[in-house]
């Protein structure tokens, strides 16, 4: 892909520009290792580094441009220079340009809020392909065109990024795109620039308070997609959340609402919830559904309500949605061969998705089941929630086991001291604590009988543990199977 600098530069607000404009452009980077001869390098301020210091090494690599929000003392005369109010910003706005502005000529649905994202994305991914049409899916487990799977890092990729990837999906013939829009990447101008048919709240709960720093802020920052989108786009949110009202202010597009409390332009009422499946009446009709929940009630009138606001016929939605499964590490459940204990994979990592699980589980199972709870935290995240965290789970467990997530940098017996400050004196004697996790899954598989419910909690979909910045293979399901293997259980 070519284009020149002064093709893109009327999309972006410029300070000062040193150089000509006239320059061929072959490619966009934020990685200075990546800079050569016909690529624009754009120095962005992260949370760890500065990209402003290595302009230098962009510019020895060969850097036909560099995009800055302060220009470095010494300028070379082979480099363009172009200094920005922001290069986070900057950087959306030309990539969608370079690019050739992918998402308007796609159907682009965001999903954003705490839980239930990855849920719905994967979902309506699934629906749309079964309903014939060629889809992109970009979500926190998997990026998808149609059925190849394409690895992803981050809940929403970077701007660059986002942008090739959708430029490849339309060329790959895809008609619909869904995503999760973490509220990282609307303060970070990720999904600054694209142009999205609706927008999806699920709900907004305790989470990344270490990086937004207060919850106004992390509102703010969800609210920030819903006013990015056009007139053209549908507004579609949780009526029953409190905050789901404030999402809808302002926007500019066509406002939505879903509600299982019979306030809502989709209307849902909960018949069973069982471990079968759930029985809902959707809209007057009433259906049965694979998953299992409260919560995925929750997620199914999103999935349906988004569904039938891109043009799609109720009935035939709602048909095919019942058949459908799941996105992986959300509420899956593994039954061990001779015990018959269900083993529940579970993401849940904040404290909302964790009492949700609980709760869902509480309200299907059996007087002589137990319940016995694998958690932990992860490191270097918001640690407010680890008492919380460990409090429900010795309240609404017959057992808990805390144990180590995915620590990164931190000590996991700091971590789990945390935790543990947060079990009530009276739940003590029910809840161990076992910092390895393997040993941690074994000793819960170990303790639960026949018929038992353990639900291991917080990494779901990851198949890796970081420790010390190093990912080593670990896969929650894959430990409980061996573990009701090596029990014989």
């Amino acid at each position: 892909m070519h284009t020149s600098l002064s093709a893109l530069l009327p999309a972006v607000p410029v300070l000062a520009q040193h150089g000509p404009a006239e320059v061929v452009l072959t490619g966009l980077t934020l990685d200075s290792r990546q800079a050569g001869p016909g690529m624009v390098f754009f120095a962005l301020r992260g949370t760890a580094t500065d990209g402003h210091q290595f302009i230098p090494k962009a510019v020895d690599q060969g850097a036909a441009v560099v995009v800055c929000e302060e220009l470095p003392a010494e300028l070379s005369p082979a480099t363009t220079y172009v200094q920005v109010p922001d290069s986070a910003e900057a950087m959306a706005r030309m990539a969608a340009e370079f690019y050739g502005h992918p998402s308007r000529k796609l159907h682009l649905v965001g999903v954003t809020g705490t839980n239930g994202k990855t849920t719905c994305a994967t979902m309506l991914h699934k629906l749309f392909r079964e309903l014939g049409y060629h889809c992109g899916l970009l979500s926190t487990v998997q990026n998808q065109i149609d059925e190849e799977v394409i690895p992803s890092t981050h809940t929403t990729p970077d701007a660059i990024r986002l942008n090739e990837l959708l430029a490849r999906m339309l060329k790959a013939g895809c008609t619909h795109v869904f995503m999760e829009v973490s509220s990282h990447s609307v303060v970070q101008h990720r999904v600054t620039g694209l142009h999205f048919a609706g927008g999806i709240f699920t709900n907004l709960t305790h989470d990344h308070l270490d990086y937004h720093g207060t919850f106004d802020n992390y509102l703010k920052a969800k609210k920030g997609f819903f006013d990015m989108l056009p007139k053209s786009a549908f507004a579609l949110t949780n009526a029953d959340d409190k905050r789901g009202a404030v999402m809808l202010q302002n926007v500019r597009g066509r406002r939505e609402t879903y509600s299982l409390r019979g306030n809502g332009t989709f209307r849902g009422k909960l018949i069973e919830n069982a471990v079968h499946g759930l029985h809902l009446e959707v809209d007057g009709r009433e259906v049965q559904f694979r998953l299992i929940g409260v919560f995925n009630a929750y997620n199914l009138l999103a999935i349906y309500g988004a569904a039938v606001l891109l043009g799609e016929e109720p009935t035939e939605v709602l048909t095919v949605l019942s058949g459908l499964t799941s996105a992986p590490g959300r509420f899956e459940p593994i039954v061990s061969p001779k015990s018959r204990i269900t083993g529940i994979v579970d993401y849940a990592h904040t404290p909302d998705a964790l009492e949700n699980v609980l709760q869902t589980i509480a309200d299907i199972r059996q007087p002589s089941q137990q319940v016995i709870t694998v958690v932990g935290c992860g490191g270097n995240r918001d640690g407010a929630k680890r008492p919380v965290m460990a409090r429900l789970a010795a309240e609404l467990s017959d057992r808990a086991v805390l144990t180590s997530d995915n620590p990164r940098f931190e000590d996991p017996n700091d971590i789990l001291a945390q935790m543990q400050a947060g079990v009530p004196a009276e739940a003590l004697g029910k809840v161990l604590t076992i910092t390895d996790r393997r040993e941690a899954i074994k000793t819960a598989v170990a303790l639960a009988g026949p018929g038992d419910i353990v639900l291991v909690a917080g990494k779901g979909h990851e198949t890796y543990q970081d420790v010390q910045g190093v990912k080593s293979d670990f896969d929650d399901k894959h430990v409980l199977a061996t573990m009701f293997d090596l029990l014989g259980k």
